[in-house]
């Protein structure tokens, strides 16, 4: 039997954080205070690619600050593809965290189909 899950991603594992960053060739995220546009902001930096700023992951809240312009200073499409991957990553952990496997498969439209198969 299959379930249609719909997932609002929050960021709120390292480890997931940094496995969705080595899969997509980025650099590893660093927790530091980087400035933003107007602003400054404080987590796990990570670089998306052709950003002129990056994203900031607030572990503990979950939320990502950034500032792309609307846009016009890095395609939204990056980060839309970065939280994918992380959603994927952190899927995997926890199903191994109970003892069983996740299995993906890319589908024709870009999205990932992701099934967690008993061990």
């Amino acid at each position: 039997m299959s379930h249609i899950v719909q997932i609002r991603t929050q960021i709120n594992d390292e480890v997931a954080l940094g496995l969705a960053c080595r899969r997509l060739a980025l650099p590893e995220p660093v927790f530091r205070t980087t400035r933003l546009f107007s602003s400054e902001a404080t987590g796990h930096v990570v670089q998306l690619p052709d950003w002129r700023y990056p994203a900031v992951c607030d572990v503990t809240t979950g939320q990502i600050q950034y500032d792309n312009y609307g846009g016009r200073w890095g395609d939204e499409a990056q980060l839309h593809r970065f939280l994918q991957m992380y959603a994927v990553e952190k899927t995997k952990l926890e199903a191994r965290k109970v003892g069983q496997t996740a299995t993906e498969q890319m589908l024709a439209d870009g999205s990932i189909c992701t099934q967690i198969v008993a061990a």
